[in-house]
Formats: C-alpha cells, structure tokens, sequence
C-alpha cells in the first residue's frame, strides 16, 4: 500500500536521504571519477544541502549527478511522487493527471513521465527462457486506425479498422519476465530477428497458429501451437493466456489512460507496463519496492527535452 503522508514526498530533505539510502546503500562515490574513499559532504552556510566534493578529481557533485533527475527544476519529492504514482497505478495514470496532482506544467509532467519509463527500462537484456523453460509469444495491433461504417439501426459510426495501426510483439516467460517491442510489421523475418536474439533457443516456444511462427519455431526445443480461429486456448501444455493477461491491461491502460500514444514514444510505454508486470504484487513486490527499484534504474542514464509531436498526449 502506498503511503502518500510519507515526508519523502513533501520535504525536500527526507526525498534527498531517501534517494541516497537507494543510490548509495554502501556509502556516497564520485560519479565523474568513480572515488569511493575521500569524499566529504559539505556542510558551510554557503553549500547547498546535499552537496559533496571529491579530493579525487576536486569535483562537486549531488545524489542526481548522473542520474535521470540532473539539472532538472523540479523538487526532487515531487519526483518521487510522481514515480510512487507511475508503480502504484496498475494501467498507468496520465500527465495530465500528475499535473494536476503535483502542481506543475503539463509540458513538465509529461516530461517527467517519460524520465520515469525511461528508468523503468528493462536491467535484464539477456536471453528469455532456458533448458525447460517455456515462453509465450504473441503480436497485437493497437488500432489507431479508423473508418465510417453504417450500421444497421444505428447510422454512420467511426470504428476501428481491424490490424491496423502501431504493432507489438510481446514475449513472456511463464512464471518470469515479460519484454515487449514495437515493430514494423509481423512478417516472419521481422519476427524470427526479434525471437532469435532475445529467447534462448533451448526453450519450448507457445504461439497460436500464425504463419509468421510456424518457420522460426522449429528453430527452439519445441514449438507448440493453439488455434485461437477455432475457439481453442488451451492444448495441453499449449496456451497463450499468460501473454493474453498482460495484453488486456496493456490496452486497457492505452486506451484508457492514456487514450492516445505516438509510435514515437510507445516504446517507453511499452517498458512501463513491462516494469509493472515483472514486479508485480503477485510476485510479492508491494507499490513501495517497485518504486524503489524504478528509483535505482534512474542512475547512468540522461534525456534531454523534445517537443511533443502536434496532437500527441501521454
């Protein structure tokens, strides 16, 4: 359960300790020169709290010297909040809705959102699967796209057009990991690069009865099938509903939520509701430690502000 009176997310003082006990368990180091000994906290009048200074290479730095939260404007417990809300909110909760939440632009809450998918990137790039390990894979369309149809009884109505818009191949390890990606197409080829670097080929593949699969699957330890056009789920070890599961809070979450998201930034989407699924309370993770570890993934990494494409919301 989240503890939203909790003083790391109103006093600036309890959020910088509590980033530090996160950031540097073992004690504060340099992150221009990597010095873990001769650091020294500087505590003069004419220091801002928080501030260290390396006899290393004679730097300054902070707890968010380079981490995500840099030379940002922004209170560092509003940060916190804000990543606390993001873990917490099973489909994900809105920029505009953190704007409203925290109190700041809806330019800067959007921004602040994408700093946070981006430390919820995924910090296991090795292969899925393994000797008897089974892995669902599966593709959705996100339907952007749309098209007038008559309906009987009813008149002209704007409704989706089947396969089309944006494409996600999602891959979950049974009782682990999943990891999604945008795609250009479905294609096997497509397909095949995407399976081939990311699961060890010592697994036991799950897939519906798609084309695209049917080539690369004999490429793995076994490949086992479900005919979703024949109403079929479940075929002995064969299902896919794991992969299902995931993509009904996936669009729920899309079109709910956020209702709207560009090609250009789904992948950052994408790495949310990854983040959320393998942390996940059934996993025992509560919201608190799942906001700790998206707290961790904000170190080594830097984005710089871009302008939101016309028409695009988060």
């Amino acid at each position: 359960m989240t503890d939203l009176s909790n003083r790391i997310y109103h006093n600036e003082d309890a959020a910088r300790e509590h980033l530090e006990n996160i950031r540097w368990p073992d004690g504060p180091f340099c992150p221009h020169c990597g010095e873990t000994e001769n650091i020294k906290r500087l505590e003069g009048k004419s220091h801002r709290p928080g501030l260290f200074n390396c006899r290393g290479c004679r730097k300054q730095f902070s707890v968010t010297v380079g981490t995500l939260f840099e030379r940002s404007k922004v209170p560092l417990h509003k940060w916190l909040l804000a990543t606390e809300l993001m873990c917490a909110s099973k489909k994900g909760i809105s920029s505009h809705q953190l704007h409203r939440m925290l109190g700041v632009t809806y330019k800067t809450a959007w921004f602040m959102t994408h700093r946070i998918r981006e430390a919820m990137r995924d910090s296991h790039p090795g292969p899925m699967g393994g000797p008897g390990k089974a892995v669902e894979v599966d593709e959705t369309y996100l339907n952007n796209k749309t098209k007038m149809v008559f309906i009987n009884n009813v008149g002209w109505r704007r409704v989706p057009i089947p396969n089309s818009g944006p494409k996600v191949l999602t891959l979950v390890e049974r009782d682990g990991r999943a990891r999604s990606f945008h795609v250009p197409n479905v294609k096997a080829g497509t397909l095949r690069e995407v399976l081939v670097s990311q699961i060890d080929r010592r697994s036991r593949l799950m897939t519906d009865e798609f084309r695209s699969y049917v080539k690369v699957g004999k490429e793995f330890a076994a490949h086992k099938t479900v005919n979703h056009e024949a109403q079929q789920y479940v075929r002995g070890e064969a299902s896919t509903q794991k992969i299902e599961n995931y993509f009904s809070i996936f669009k729920r979450g899309l079109h709910g939520t956020y209702q709207h998201v560009s090609e250009t930034h789904l992948k950052r989407y994408l790495c949310e509701f990854d983040f959320r699924y393998n942390e996940r309370a059934a996993l025992g993770i509560s919201d608190s430690e799942r906001a700790r570890k998206a707290l961790k993934g904000i170190e080594g990494k830097r984005m710089t502000y871009r302008r939101p494409r016309s028409g695009e919301a988060a």
